[in-house]
Order: structure tokens, then sequence, then C-alpha cells
């Protein structure tokens, strides 16, 4: 068994597998119901993925805050969520989720390890990964698990989860002299102005 003192911050660290990115808050931070402003993201991984070292990492936080398993209170907050669960939610359908939120902003780069600066290429819906910590909790008569969120990188692009598709892919672009064969009044007089 793993003693409290044995337990250090590389421990409960993990490079998370990838994921589908919810309710991201990586460029301004965001309060829920009256708490104070955090970073956030909200990970979904499909149920076969392996989250062993995630579930290691939130197991070990565990024990760091409340000792042996014999110990821990009744009740702890769990913080890998069964996405069926939440049926009027889109993409959380068959899906594990897992939040993870920290006060000072998140890195956050892409496939190729350069940032990004543009809120609109990071949106729900995206693919990424992330670096977390875990940690135990005992506030406000709540108490379990949750996850830090250190740095993401964005892996790929993927649909909207807002149902909002991106300008990129919603317009073609123009050549300038596409419009130039038809004039004002040639369209006016197709329309009956």
């Amino acid at each position: 068994m793993t003693e409290k003192s044995e337990i250090t911050f590389e421990d409960k660290k993990v490079i998370t597998p990838e994921f589908r990115v919810s309710f991201p808050s990586v460029f301004q931070p965001k309060s829920f119901l009256g708490s104070e402003p955090k970073f956030s993201v909200t990970m979904l991984f499909p149920k076969n993925t392996d989250l062993k070292d995630l579930k290691r990492a939130a197991h070990l936080a565990l024990i760091e805050k409340f000792g042996p398993k014999e110990k821990w209170p009744k009740n702890l907050k769990n913080p890998f969520r069964d996405g069926d669960e939440m049926e009027d939610m889109n993409g959380f359908e068959g899906m594990i989720f897992v939040r993870a939120s920290a006060k000072e902003r998140p890195g956050l780069v892409d496939r190729r390890a350069n940032e990004i600066l543009d809120p609109s290429d990071f949106y729900a819906g995206c693919y990424a990964r992330a670096s977390v910590v875990a940690f135990g909790y005992k506030t406000a008569g709540n108490q379990g698990a949750s996850f830090a969120l250190l740095n993401l990188q964005k892996t790929r692009d993927g649909d909207s989860l807002t149902g909002k598709r991106r300008a990129q892919d919603e317009f073609d672009a123009i050549e300038d002299d596409e419009y130039e064969s038809e004039s004002v009044s040639d369209i006016d007089d197709a329309l009956g102005f």
C-alpha cells in the first residue's frame, strides 16, 4: 500500500488519452453558480478508453488527502461520470466525462506544439489531450478527487458540439473577379426591381 508521505506531484500528474472537448473555458475564466472564476474543460472519453493512469492518479490523491482506503469518508465525489446520465447534453452519450479546472490559464498548443492564440481554434467538439494533476478535496461538505488543468494540446478538429459551424467550413474563398460578370442592374432586372 502506498503511504501518504511517498506520493509526489509527479505520481498524480497524467497526460490524458485523446478526448473530445466540451465546455472549454481556456482563454477567459468563467464562474459557475457564483463560484470563483476558473479556466476549465470537460473531457469526453469514449467508454472503452483506457483511463487507468487517470484513475490511479485520483486514487493516489485520495490516499494523500484521506489516508488508506479504509479511512476514506463515505459518499466521495467521483471525478469520472457517466455521460449517458446527461441525455440532454450533445456529445455526452456513450462517454465518460471528467472536468479539469485551474485558477491559472493553461498553456494551449496545436498538434505541432505551436501556441494557439485564436479562441475559435479551440472549441467544443475539437479533440485534445491534457496534462492534469489529481488532488483530493474536502470543502463545503463535498469531498472527493478532482483534476487540476495544467496544459492542453489540440490534436484535431471535429464537428462542433454547439451545432454551429466554423466560418472556415461554412464559406468558400471568393475570388476578386467572381462577381464582376454580373452588374447590379442585371440582378435588379432579374429580381424585378
